[in-house]
């Protein structure tokens, strides 16, 4: 094959014959044709001697994919291997590439047909740039400026050259160059930039070539973050960009220049200037885009050039105001051209476009939280006293500035509002109303942020607030505006401002709320308007539990219209009617159990004498909703006899069920197999364990009514899938029926749990439940195959020691011995199968390990070696949860046997694996959300060898001849050598320095996980992009802090977020 010679590259390469290889591999070649080529060109690739070859190709090939094949070798060995190359050689091939480039620029013919070949080799010449310039190439700015006069289509290609040169030197530079080059490159540009800025000018002022003028502007874009800002502000740059903004061809160029202007922030030495540029540039706007413009429609009917103007224009005034707005407040002369901004700018925000719309949210939310931190500190008399009469008359005067803006950002904020995660029934492409499928994170973050946004502007003013929602709401009831989107924004924004009034304004702005919006339902036709309309009642509702606590007559009306709701088949209508019935009551319980004035019985028990009517429409798992709702009701009640009434009347309807498939299985088990019956046994258990949830030891009646019988459901069920996975091998334990049966099982586990877990810690109850379900759980556990395992025992049983702590000690054996042979060999064999055992078996492991710890000191020491590879196995784990569990369980035992009178002989089988395991998974990169563990088992791990709490040696003294002093030194050594034999990259002086710091540091948390992360990164076993892990518990502080603060403005909280501030009287 003619392609195989070009191999030898001893002699010139044939290039007839390298197009050929390479139109095969792109164009012309069959599949085996392409492949053969592909080999070829690879080995030419991985050539050292082929680069030598380029010129000769880009001299003798008309192939455009043959010139980009030679500039792809050549690209290769700039980069990896340029410095050492032979001078004469770096030197030829940087003269040729210039002068290619010179040559191809300098014609308007070629400069324009060999555009993609010119960047290409514009690229290459930056490449080499960056290797050689300044030290090795210190002619290059002015030589290329003199060539930039010589010609107008070379000066083009040179300000191509210019802004590769700033992108790559300012922003693509991270991990391409040390830091020390990035620095030398900066400071050649800023002192060589006067060349660069007079060309700009010069081109500016004397040529009329469009696509000059265009590279020019668009050059001078990447300088002028960085340059020094006399060349802006003490030149005529400025005036030159004002002059071209009203050009069309120039206008986005133009303002993108003036955005980085407006984003630079330096003091105020250039104030007079920045005055300037923005009343020239308002001037100009006006001209251009009349105020009176209707912003959003033009943007949705423009050209791509013109909505690219909008998109800069926004990004220009959140620039400019962002930085510079407090200078144009100062003066009256600028307030009215501020304040025109200020209108431009929020007619933008009304532009149909997502990322326009977060550019412009962003900054708003920025202003109004400084107005309202000012007026905030203004009304706070602590806060007030530091601020003096003049300060706060300018508070207040800046106040009444920002009043008409704010007031139409409202108006905007109410339109525009985003959809809360509450809401679950929308609107779809076809204009139908559905239930929600997916969540959209992009719409919940932009909610989160216009909601706080609004609860600022809520606090600035909350009469204009009320006043614009409440006349929007008119609107709709009046039919003037009615539309599914508009009722949804505006009570989305409702919802969204809770608890920012005062108490009695928010009472009575809400009467007139839910009055109107109920009168909106009864007097609106059709099943889509009503669905829209219920779910923004929901909405609404849930979000004011203060008030519906206030407020009986309005709750019980509001509870009735959602029990109506709980009929609506409409898709999503119920769920949110029984998400929201869940979400009133747990803020209002105490509410639903005394008599109300004018009323006969509590509310609740009205609501069980109809309860099977206000079910009778609903899904499975919404009745399970609607019982844990009712649950929590019946555990307000503070008398046991009616608590225990209500419950008997609430679980009336499934014992019914219950008792009717236990009566009928007593004279036939078969029924029992039926799958109908099975689901319905399913249903009837998740319904009590949905009750159990929200009541806690009040349930105890109830599951003690059905807990044998389930318990012979759940033995009979276990046997069956044992039997089905025997006899029917792997694939069984797949089919519905097996499916179905392990469902009811797991329900069984899951109810026990929920009751045990939630019931006060009552010693009888712990009796009663666990000694039935040792034989039927547990025995069972041990008896079937590893298929028909259900992990939730382990769990139930970690909720059970957890729970009743030492008083299970006894009992701690038998469940050893039931669940921890056989589970460990289920999930040792590799890191897949079983994921749910495994996590659930170390939180059992735990929960002994910090409740029943004598129990694992009568381990046989082959058992302690069990659980003690089975605990280093977890935390090598790369799944989070199992590794973190694995550590945690880890530290329960160092500090346990620290402190047992078997801590020398632990210390001794253990310390050194535990040690060199911590600092494998510490150094490999897999497991870095693990760090806070890890420096904390290596700390107790040091602070125990310094402490003299082991009095025997952690050497082995019959191998190791030399007698270390004491604990402390041998471990040092030992650590310093694990340490330099696994990073042969550190020196033996920084290794030690590191050890010595730990010992040192040991007793000072901070210090020492400072000392990690230190080491980490000087080990290069940590780059510097993806360290987040190692400050997770930075981040969390910081969070907290931030929590804090949204917790002192009222509002900023929703109230179903707020735990236990909000006390139900």
């Amino acid at each position: 094959m003619a392609a195989e010679k070009l191999r030898d590259l001893s002699q010139p390469i044939d290039v007839g014959v390298l197009d050929a290889t390479v139109s095969a591999f792109f164009v012309t070649g069959s599949k085996e044709e392409r492949a053969a080529a592909d080999q070829i060109l690879r080995d030419l690739q991985a050539n050292p001697d082929m680069w030598l070859q380029v010129v000769h190709i880009l001299q003798n090939t008309k192939s455009m994919d043959t010139k980009f094949f030679a500039l792809q070798v050549l690209e290769g060995v700039i980069k990896y291997r340029w410095n050492a190359l032979p001078v004469e050689q770096r030197d030829g091939m940087k003269n040729y590439i210039s002068e290619v480039i010179v040559q191809l620029s300098s014609n308007e013919a070629s400069f324009r047909s060999e555009r993609l070949y010119v960047n290409k080799l514009n690229v290459i010449l930056v490449q080499i740039v960056k290797h050689d310039w300044p030290a090795k190439w210190t002619s290059f700015i002015p030589d290329l400026v003199a060539a930039a006069k010589t010609s107008e289509t070379i000066c083009e290609n040179c300000m191509i050259i210019l802004k590769l040169l700033s992108e790559e030197v300012f922003d693509f530079s991270r991990g391409e160059m040390t830091q020390q080059k990035i620095k030398e490159l900066k400071q050649s540009l800023n002192s060589e930039f006067k060349l660069i800025h007079e060309l700009c000018l010069y081109v500016l002022s004397a040529s009329q070539r469009q696509d000059l003028i265009r590279s020019t502007l668009s050059a001078l874009h990447a300088y002028l973050s960085w340059i020094p800002l006399g060349y802006i502000f003490e030149s005529p740059l400025l005036e030159t960009l004002l002059k071209f903004f009203p050009v069309p061809a120039y206008r986005n160029l133009t303002l993108q220049c003036l955005t980085e202007v407006a984003a630079l922030n330096f003091g105020d030495f250039y104030n007079v200037q920045y005055v300037k540029m923005y009343t020239m540039f308002i001037g100009q706007l006006q001209t251009i885009l009349p105020p009176s413009t209707n912003i959003p429609e033009a943007y949705s009917s423009g050209s791509d050039e013109e909505q690219a103007f909008i998109q800069n224009l926004a990004l220009f005034f959140t620039s400019f105001f962002k930085f510079h707005i407090r200078v144009l407040e100062s003066a009256p002369d600028t307030v009215s051209l501020l304040l025109t901004g200020l209108e431009y700018l929020i007619n933008i925000s009304y532009v149909d476009d997502t990322e326009v719309f977060k550019v412009c949210l962003d900054y708003w939310n920025t202003l109004v939280l400084e107005l309202f931190d000012a007026h905030h500190n203004s009304d706070n008399p602590a806060a007030s006293i530091n601020l003096m009469g003049l300060q706060m008359a300018q508070v207040l005067q800046r106040r009444q500035l920002y009043s008409n803006p704010m007031s139409k950002l409202r108006g905007l904020m109410i339109n525009r509002m985003a959809k809360p995660e509450e809401v679950l029934i929308v609107e779809d492409e076809n204009g139908n109303i559905v239930r929600e499928t997916l969540k959209d994170n992009d719409v919940l973050v932009q909610y989160k942020i216009m909601r706080e946004t609004l609860i600022y502007l809520s606090h600035l003013d909350h009469d204009d607030t009320e006043k614009q929602m409440l006349r929007k709401l008119t609107k709709q009831l009046s039919g003037e505006e009615w539309a599914w989107n508009t009722l949804n924004t505006l009570c989305w924004a409702i919802g969204s401002i809770s608890g920012s009034m005062a108490e009695d304004q928010e009472n009575r702005f809400l009467v007139m709320v839910i009055r109107d919006l109920l009168n909106l339902c009864e007097i609106t036709k059709g099943k889509d308007n009503k669905a829209v309309i219920a779910s923004n009642i929901m909405y609404v509702v849930g979000q004011y539990p203060r008030f519906l606590r206030a407020h009986w007559k309005f709750l019980k009306t509001v509870v009735n219209k959602l029990f109506e709701f709980m009929h609506e088949t409409h898709p999503g209508v119920q769920d949110m009617a029984c998400d929201t019935f869940l979400k009133i009551v747990q803020k209002c319980k105490r509410k639903f159990v005394i008599v109300q004035v004018g009323e006969r019985e509590p509310f609740v028990s009205e609501l069980l004498s109809g309860l099977a009517s206000t079910v009778q429409d609903l899904e499975p798992h919404q009745i399970h909703s609607f019982y844990e709702s009712v649950g929590n009701m019946i555990h307000a009640e503070s008398d046991p006899l009616k608590r225990d009434e209500y419950l008997r009347r609430l679980m009336e309807l499934p014992n019914e069920k219950w008792a009717e498939i236990i009566g009928q299985a007593r004279h036939s088990v078969e029924v029992l197999k039926d799958p109908v019956v099975i689901r319905t046994v399913l249903n009837i258990l998740q319904t009590n364990t949905s009750a159990a949830t929200s009541l806690g030891t009040d349930f105890l009646s109830q599951i003690s009514l059905i807990f044998l019988d389930m318990l012979n459901v759940y033995r009979m069920y276990s046997e069956l899938v044992s039997t089905s996975i025997t006899d029917g091998g792997p694939y069984a334990s797949k089919t519905s029926f097996v499916k179905l049966l392990r469902s009811v099982k797991r329900e069984t586990l899951k109810l026990i749990e929920t009751f045990l877990d939630k019931a006060e810690d009552q010693p009888h109850i712990g009796k009663q439940f666990v000694s039935p379900m040792m034989e039927y759980v547990l025995a069972d556990y041990a008896r079937n195959v590893p298929d028909a395992r259900e992990s939730e025992v382990l769990s139930l049983f970690a909720t059970i020691i957890n729970k009743y702590k030492a008083t299970m000690l006894d009992d701690v054996p038998n469940i050893f011995e039931a669940v921890f042979q056989c589970t460990l060999e289920m999930i040792t064999k590799n890191f897949e199968d079983y994921p749910e055992h495994r996590l659930k078996f170390f939180s059992l492991l735990r929960a002994i390990a910090t409740f029943c710890f004598p129990a694992l000191i009568k381990l046989s020491s082959q058992q302690l070696k069990l659980v003690m590879d089975s605990i280093i196995w977890a935390f090598r784990h790369t799944e989070r949860n199992i590794a973190e569990t694995g550590l945690n369980l880890l530290l329960e035992m160092l500090k346990n046997f620290q402190q047992s009178a078997f801590c020398n002989q632990f210390f001794r089988s253990y310390f050194i694996q535990i040690e060199q395991e911590i600092f494998a998974v510490l150094t490999d990169t897999f497991h870095k959300p693990g760090f806070k563990l890890h420096v904390l088992v290596l700390q107790h791990l040091f602070c125990l060898v310094e402490s003299g709490a082991l009095t025997e040696p952690l050497w082995d003294t019959a191998t190791v001849p030399y007698p270390y002093p004491n604990n402390a030194a041998f471990v040092r050594e030992y650590t310093i050598k694990l340490l330099s034999s696994s990073f042969p990259n550190m020196t033996a002086a920084e290794v030690t320095q590191f050890v010595n710091g730990l010992y040192e540091s040991r007793n000072d948390p901070s210090e020492f996980k400072k000392n990690i992360r230190d080491f980490l990164v000087q080990s290069k076993e940590f780059s510097a992009q993806d360290n987040k892990d190692l400050y997770a518990e930075e981040a969390a502080a910081q969070r907290e802090q931030e929590r804090q603060r949204m917790l002192s403005i009222p509002g900023l909280v929703a109230p179903n977020e707020i735990q236990d501030e909000m006390v139900d009287s």
